[in-house]
């Protein structure tokens, strides 16, 4: 009779079994052999951008070609570009973008201050959510365009009038993003820190607000989001004299007929929404890694 060669079924045998579909796994998790270097990271970063870009220009190009619209009304990437780069050479491109930016920069961080402090006091008294719950939320859905007739009664054709909009338009955002992470933290881990001699003031502190941050980072993006468009159409609206700023650029190609200019324009604005949101990204990937949902 031929021996019997199978493992045995004991525990040793069902070990030996183990260890070789662990070290078959382990074979396969390092069958990538070295790690990628910087470059090789870097360009699987970014060409799905680049990829993402070069279709929308042609898409941009096939619809001028396609005579959808008349060139002066419709330029091409080939006539657009030139223009931006000629622009980008003048004093004044960047006297413009800096006003804007800072603009964009004091009535987002005054509508930060102020959402932050009636995000956490809402969701921290019940009577004041019952009382401005739902108007905050109301807030946020009506468009920033329609506060400008008041703005502009309130403060005239001043900064003041945009800073206005700007803080209505964002704030209810950032509001609502600090009131929807306080719900969702955890009643255990509320008990947690009650149990650790956290409370109040402290427990928010150390443990609610800490607990909370994704969804305020997510807020704070939609704020932006809400601020950055706020501003757009106020400095299209309100046009102060002698002070450049890109919206007010905009609208003096737009009377103008210059094409050309007016899409350079809009190509920037793009850019810096894009910039931004590249900043929010790097805090949403950095506090999922300090959460240990992303590998270091």
């Amino acid at each position: 009779m031929a021996a019997d060669t199978r493992p045995a079924a004991g525990p040793s045998g069902r070990d030996a079994i183990t260890s070789r579909e662990l070290s078959g796994l382990d074979a396969l998790e390092l069958a990538g052999g070295r790690p990628p270097s910087r470059a090789e990271l870097l360009w699987a970063a970014s060409w799905p951008k680049l990829a993402a870009i070069a279709i929308s220009l042609l898409a941009w190009q096939v619809v001028v070609w396609s005579g959808w619209r008349p060139p002066y009304a419709l330029p091409g990437p080939g006539e657009v570009f030139p223009e931006l780069w000629r622009q980008m050479g003048e004093p004044t491109f960047w006297q413009a973008v800096a006003t804007t930016m800072r603009r964009a920069a004091v009535g987002f961080l005054a509508a930060t201050a102020i959402g932050l402090v009636v995000g956490v006091a809402t969701a921290r008294i019940g009577r004041l959510r019952v009382a401005i719950g739902s108007l905050i939320t109301g807030l946020q859905t009506m468009p920033s365009i329609a506060w400008f007739p008041l703005a502009i009664l309130l403060f005239q054709l001043s900064e003041n009038a945009m800073y206005f909009v700007v803080i209505l338009g964002a704030a209810p955002s950032i509001a609502n993003g600090v009131i929807t992470g306080v719900d969702y933290v955890p009643p255990l881990l509320q008990r947690v820190g009650r149990n650790l001699g956290a409370s109040g003031l402290q427990l928010y502190r150390h443990v609610i607000m800490p607990a909370s941050l994704p969804s305020i980072v997510g807020g704070l993006k939609q704020g932006w989001a809400f601020a950055w468009r706020s501003l757009m159409a106020g400095e299209l609206l309100v046009v102060i004299a002698a002070t450049p700023s890109i919206g007010a650029r905009l609208d003096i190609a737009r009377q103008l007929n210059q094409a050309e200019s007016l899409l350079a324009w809009m190509i920037v604005i793009l850019v810096i929404g894009i910039l931004v949101d590249v900043v929010f990204g790097r805090a949403n990937t950095a506090i999922r890694r300090r959460w240990g949902v992303l590998d270091p």
